[in-house]
């Protein structure tokens, strides 16, 4: 797929994702926010920039801890939820931009800390956006990447790469806990040490968000069903009476520029 082809796929699944994706529980969990933002070690001279913002959430948990808190995105649908939410908790220390990850258009040396959360699995060269953060980071500033990772089993990976393609059309690929941290070297940063977490959610509530193409639906819960029995996605998928629990594990991954 080409590149153009798959921003207009993000563009148009974040549109309609917007209004459920902002008010997703397993999106505004504070326990997890307050981690990224501690584990960022922001504090009152910090300037912060979220990459790939979506609804301003991060942005908003880091304000309170920083002296301005930026966030970019490339759906404009996102930016509006994101103002909206800022100005609902009276935060003034914020701003927000319209543009790509792949060419942030800022200054080098630009922020103290650069962010970006469940977002590299949407692009097609994560490695191209995580250099564009660096470059825009301040020399002793901070690097922080928090994404959902994939099994570092190859046929597992597969699968959940699929599943995960037919519930959101804009996924591109979720890299496994190795290709995460290796991106940091590659981008010229010491080789971070994650976090781990779980992000716990019903099969039903996370299709009711998402917009899969026609026909995909059936496919999506019967591979669900059957993970519950012999792992092929190589994440936790449990029965709980009539409904099925998934864990997406995930990482906060932190390094000095």
């Amino acid at each position: 797929m080409s590149d153009t082809a798959h921003s207009e796929r993000v563009l148009d699944q974040f549109t309609r994702q917007a209004p459920a994706f902002s008010a997703a529980a397993m999106i505004t969990d504070d326990t997890v926010l307050a981690m990224i933002v501690e584990r960022a070690g922001a504090g009152a001279s910090d300037t912060v920039l979220d990459v790939a913002c979506g609804p301003g959430i991060v942005v908003c948990a880091f304000a309170p801890h920083v002296r301005l808190a930026t966030g970019i995105d490339f759906t404009p649908a996102m930016l509006d939820r994101a103002r909206a939410l800022a100005a609902e908790k009276g935060l003034r220390n914020v701003a927000w931009d319209q543009g790509d990850a792949y060419r942030l258009p800022y200054a080098d040396a630009s922020f103290s800390i650069v962010v970006t959360r469940y977002s590299l699995h949407h692009l097609l060269d994560p490695a191209a956006a995580l250099r564009e953060m660096v470059r825009v980071c301040a020399p002793g500033g901070r690097i922080v990447v928090v994404d959902a990772y994939a099994s570092e089993d190859p046929i597992k990976a597969a699968a959940f790469h699929r599943v995960e393609v037919l519930r959101d059309p804009s996924h591109a690929r979720s890299l496994s806990l190795t290709e995460l941290r290796d991106l940091f070297p590659r981008a010229g940063l010491p080789e971070p040490q994650p976090t781990l977490y779980e992000l716990h959610v019903g099969l039903e509530e996370l299709l009711a968000r998402a917009f899969p193409n026609p026909g995909d639906l059936e496919e999506i819960r019967a591979t669900f069903n059957a993970a519950a029995d012999d792992d092929r996605l190589g994440m936790p998928v449990r029965r709980k009476g009539d409904s099925i629990d998934i864990a997406y594990r995930a990482a906060i991954l932190v390094a000095e520029r």
